[in-house]
């Protein structure tokens, strides 16, 4: 039976507005639905399936509502995407992504302010590549405390012969600013810019590595069927209790202070005799002993147990390793070191 006309506009949901805006809009405008997600396009589509005849004071007054909200409330919703939409319609593609990298990157109105964003171990891992007195002009434009922290992070031989430069540096002409300026855009806040756009298999790594052993298995053997190339990106992504095993000396002595006896027993109980060793050698021989003895002790245990316990002491490693206490080779990458 064909619904009447619609005649008041107190007796419609939120979704049943939109709809009846969006169909008096028209076919125009349809650009207005990108700004919707999938749920939001389903709704209001199933909304005005069935709104059937709506008088024409229902659409005045929905339209003039619409347009007061707009007014009064500033109620536009502003996202990255859809910046870089809307940039994309009168903009040649090269020079929307270039704007779009610059404002993904670190904020600040100045080069130098956005540079004073920009964690000091990254910042300084980049210009340990420059030369000395370009890193003084970079440091001299830069707040001092961050200059301290980057200085504090670079190769302390290195470091001392930046100190040097900035003691004996006189003003620097702006040609020589300017060209400093486009490098550090071009060669380091473009690519910062990028990495910063987190990829979709480091985060599904990150979840992989929270799985116990069997479930881990299960699903990469099911990605690896539909899927071999993300899988084996995947993996390559995911650090591992076996990843440990590339921890340096004082990386593995800071990581068994940090980790309580009982779950290193446990944990090494279903490692490798390589990593077993690795851990046992970084060890007094009295206290190696003891854990010999209390693994001994424990008898068998379960998988899920030891799963446990490898992935709390993995989580322990990135803790640390966030903090700048230990450095973690990544899985897929036998000289990179994730900080």
């Amino acid at each position: 039976m064909a619904k009447g006309a619609i005649t008041d506009v107190k007796k419609l949901s939120g979704p049943e507005k939109a709809a009846i805006v969006l169909l008096a809009l028209g076919e125009d405008h349809t650009a207005i639905w990108e700004a919707l997600d999938d749920e939001e396009i389903k709704e209001v589509s199933q909304a005005m399936a069935g709104l059937g005849s709506i008088s024409a004071s229902v659409v005045e007054e929905l339209l003039v509502e619409f347009v007061s909200g707009m007014s009064s409330t500033g109620a536009i919703m502003g996202s990255y995407e859809q910046t870089q939409r809307l940039l994309s319609a009168f903009m040649p593609p090269e020079k929307v992504d270039q704007l779009m990298e610059e404002i993904r990157g670190p904020a600040g109105r100045t080069m130098w302010d956005k540079l004073g964003n920009v964690n000091e171990a990254v910042l300084a891992n980049y210009l340990k590549n420059e030369y000395p007195q370009t890193v003084a002009v970079v440091l001299s434009k830069v707040k001092s405390d961050h200059a301290a922290r980057v200085l504090a992070s670079l190769p302390e031989d290195f470091a001392l012969e930046c100190v040097t430069r900035m003691l004996r540096m006189e003003p620097v002409q702006r040609e020589i600013l300017d060209k400093i300026e486009q490098t550090l855009r071009t060669e380091f806040m473009s690519n910062l810019a990028r990495t910063s756009k987190r990829d979709s298999h480091e985060m599904m790594a990150e979840i992989f590595n929270n799985f116990d052993r069997q479930t881990e298995a299960r699903f990469i053997a099911a990605l690896e069927e539909r899927n071999r190339e993300a899988a084996e990106r995947i993996r390559a992504l995911m650090f591992v209790f076996e990843d440990l095993s590339k921890l340096d000396p004082g990386g593995v002595q800071t990581l068994l202070r940090a980790t309580g006896k009982e779950q290193l027993a446990l944990a090494l109980k279903g490692a490798s005799d390589k990593l077993r060793e690795m851990f046992f050698s970084n060890m007094s021989e009295r206290a190696s002993k003891i854990m010999r003895e209390d693994m001994e002790s424990m008898g068998p245990v379960r998988l899920k147990d030891v799963d446990q316990a490898q992935v709390a002491m993995v989580q322990v490693a990135k803790d640390l390793a966030a903090k700048g206490e230990i450095m973690l080779a990544g899985a897929g990458a036998e000289d990179e070191l994730i900080y």
